[in-house]
C-alpha cells in the first residue's frame, strides 16, 4: 500500500510524515515517532490508554487513521511539559498519589487536560464524565478526581 504524506501540528511543532493510510494515529506515535508515553491498551477504543488531544479534544488515538490528522493540532502526554517543567495537573497527579502502577496515568492525563482546556473549572460530576473512557485498574478513581479538581483551582 503506498504511503501518504502526513501534516501536522504535533506538540507545538509542525510535522511531516509518511505513513500508510491505514496506520492508526497511535501506531504512527509509537513506531515511526518514537512517542511511546501513549499506551497501547486494548485498541478497540475502550481502555483509554490511548487517549491522545486532537483539537482540544480528549480522542482515542487507537480509533484514528493517520490520514486524519491532516492539518490537525495533536498534543501527546509528552507535550504537557513545558521547558523541563511538568504540567500543573502532572503535578497534581503526584501531589495527590493519583498514580501506581501508571498505564493508565497518560491517557487519564490527557482526557483531563481536554477537560481542562475546555472548562477549567469542573464539577465533580464534570470531571468522572471526562474520565469515563479511561479505564484504571489501580487507584479507584479517587485520588484522580481529587487530583484533576486540585489543579482546576
Amino acid at each position: 500500500m503506498p504511503e501518504l504524506k502526513i501534516c501536522f501540528n504535533l506538540n507545538g511543532r509542525e510535522v511531516t510524515v509518511m505513513a500508510p493510510p491505514d496506520m492508526t494515529l497511535l501506531e504512527l506515535l509509537r513506531e515511526k515517532l518514537d512517542l511511546t508515553g501513549t499506551k497501547k491498551g486494548c485498541e478497540i477504543g475502550e481502555c483509554g490508554a490511548c487517549t491522545v488531544i486532537i483539537n482540544k479534544k480528549a480522542v482515542n488515538s487507537c480509533m484514528v487513521l493517520v490520514p486524519q490528522v491532516e492539518g490537525t493540532e495533536v498534543i501527546t502526554v509528552e507535550g504537557l511539559s513545558q521547558n523541563g517543567e511538568l504540567d500543573s495537573l502532572q503535578q497534581s497527579f503526584i501531589k495527590n498519589h493519583a498514580i501506581q502502577c501508571g498505564f493508565c496515568t497518560p491517557g487519564m492525563l490527557m482526557s483531563a487536560k481536554a477537560l481542562l482546556m475546555n472548562n477549567p473549572n469542573p464539577t465533580k460530576e464534570e470531571i468522572k464524565e471526562a474520565i469515563s473512557g479511561n479505564l484504571c485498574r489501580c487507584t479507584g478513581y479517587i485520588q484522580i478526581i481529587k487530583a484533576i479538581a486540585s489543579a482546576s483551582k
